[in-house]
């Protein structure tokens, strides 16, 4: 065991002898010897691993082996929230009547649809063709994943705009679309999509 005493004055500025201090002592401790409390350890090791689960099914419904699949899935659902609180912003709601907030919910919830199932759709034809994406990890650019999520997918398209000129009598437009890396057309191709459907967007030449 070390310790070190040492004096300060109370409060900010020069000391002086009539100005209180205070003493200020610090321990420190050597570790010389460690003993295993065997019991403690043996009772914590027979309850290491083992968990409750408790549901209101019964065994016919439900065996403790589909119990314990249905507990592991569990996240999927917390997943949904997660993107109901934090990608579509469900609360705060700025509506009083019950109708308007039952039709935002409903809206906001067919957001989450939207963005589950576009997951959904890309990771099944990754797993059939035995495929990855690279490029969706801008921080490592040499990873690839075949557990794409929608949001890392609509970053791929963030930098996609769509500049529209008019003439001076507005009548005449020309829309100009960035074209579309090889990333993004996989992409739209196994979402069924397909090139043809994002260049529809553009209007090539004026007057058309």
């Amino acid at each position: 065991m070390i310790r070190k005493i040492s004096a300060h004055y109370v409060g900010r500025g020069r000391g002086s002898a009539s100005r209180p201090q205070r003493v200020i002592q610090k321990t420190r401790y050597h570790i010389t010897h460690l003993a295993r409390q065997e019991d403690p350890i043996a009772d914590l090791g027979q309850r290491f691993g083992w968990k409750a689960f408790v549901t209101n099914a019964g065994h016919k419904r439900l065996s403790l082996q589909e119990a314990v699949l249905c507990y592991r899935n569990e996240y999927r659902v917390e997943r949904i929230f997660n993107r109901l609180k934090s990608r579509v912003h469900i609360a705060p709601l700025f509506v009083k009547r019950n109708e308007q907030i039952v039709g935002l919910t409903y809206l906001l919830t067919l957001g989450v649809r939207v963005l589950t199932v576009t997951e959904f759709v890309l990771r099944r034809s990754l797993e059939t063709a035995q495929a990855r994406l690279p490029g969706l990890h801008p921080e490592n650019k040499h990873k690839r994943t075949d557990k794409p999520t929608t949001e890392r997918i609509l970053k791929a398209f963030s930098a996609i705009s769509l500049t529209i000129i008019k003439t001076a009598a507005g009548e005449d437009i020309l829309r100009r679309l960035t074209p579309l890396s090889g990333l993004q057309e996989d992409i739209l191709q196994r979402l069924g999509l397909g090139a043809a459907l994002y260049r529809q967007l553009e209007i090539q030449g004026i007057g058309t």
